[in-house]
């Protein structure tokens, strides 16, 4: 089922002394995040409008200095899944991936998605199992091939499973990537297409 509620930004560090802060945006433009109308906080409880200035800049309205804004440092910002455009045929949002069950190549079950975050170098799932153990996998076509968010699930192959034989003449094999792993645009409003050879990541 798909979530209510898609971030679409964070909320970063003052600039200046008038309550201006930096923003993170993860829509496919910076400056839509303040189109979306007022954008809500993790909880619900609080809702912030925006006024997109440029550069990463924004101003929310009725924060007008400094310690104001520096109190909103690492704030989440959602809006409503019902106010983004749907998602084309063979496409999905990353936030569709969460609850999806992960399978090996073999069809077995892994765990499901609890989870998709970036930390900065790519976006991440979070995987955990029926015992609560949590396995983290980099979002890249090599390691998870196949997303159908129809039948509800994901292929995974994780990073030490994928094995390039070696040549004539070559050592013993050593673990490898048939492909460079690059992490995959984080814009969390933009459909993700899916499928082994489709488009990932559709428009950034």
């Amino acid at each position: 089922m798909p979530v209510e509620r898609i971030l679409v930004g964070e909320i970063g560090r003052p600039h200046g002394v008038r309550g201006l802060v930096r923003v993170q945006s993860f829509t496919a433009e910076p400056a839509d995040i303040a189109a979306y109308g007022p954008l809500s906080d993790e909880s619900g409880g609080m809702r912030y409008a925006l006024q997109w200035l440029g550069g990463g800049l924004a101003r929310i309205e009725g924060v007008a200095d400094r310690d104001a804004a520096a109190k909103l440092t690492g704030t989440r910002l959602y809006v409503a899944r019902d106010r983004l455009p749907p998602p084309e045929e063979e496409e999905f949002y990353l936030a569709d991936l969460i609850g999806l069950a992960a399978r090996d190549a073999e069809g077995r079950e892994m765990g499901r998605v609890a989870a998709v975050e970036d930390f900065g170098a790519g976006t991440i799932l979070t995987l955990r199992d029926e015992q609560g153990r949590e396995t983290l996998l980099p979002f890249t076509r090599a390691v998870v091939p196949v997303v159908d968010v129809a039948g509800g699930f994901v292929t995974v192959q994780p990073p030490e499973a994928v094995v390039v034989p070696p040549g004539e003449g070559d050592a013993e094999p050593e673990a490898a990537l048939p492909e460079p792993v690059r992490p995959l645009p984080r814009r969390q409003d933009a459909p993700r297409r899916t499928g082994p050879r489709g488009v990932r990541g559709g428009a950034a």
